[in-house]
């Protein structure tokens, strides 16, 4: 099965920008469409953003315009570039197959906070 790891996150002041990388354990991965999760204290998780094998890339509405998703196929990692950050942004990051999911990984904390 495939393993996601997640890394990138930290504290970032609103309007910031942070980018986040998730490595698969496997290159199976070039042929998975690939999401960017996020779940916020007390909420469920939700799915943020989604990229397919060959580019095309979907987002919520509370992240459009702000957040980009992309994949590098060669070297097995899927990144989330977030900009404009705000503190409703806060929350702990995944990312997971939408092809075939995988056990979730530890995720990646990503605080925005003055």
């Amino acid at each position: 099965q495939v393993q996601y790891v997640e890394s990138g996150g930290g504290l970032v002041q609103p309007g910031g920008s942070l980018r986040l990388s998730c490595a698969a354990s496997r290159s199976i991965f070039s042929i998975y469409v690939m999401g960017w999760y996020r779940q916020a204290p007390g909420k469920q998780r939700e799915l943020v953003a989604t990229i397919t094998s060959g580019g095309t890339t979907n987002y919520a509405d509370s992240v459009k315009g702000r957040f980009t998703i992309s994949r590098d196929n060669a070297k097995n990692t899927l990144y989330l570039q977030m900009s404009s950050l705000k503190p409703e942004d806060t929350a702990v990051y995944y990312c997971n197959s939408i092809s075939f999911p995988a056990a979730w990984g530890q995720g990646t904390q990503v605080t925005v906070s003055s």
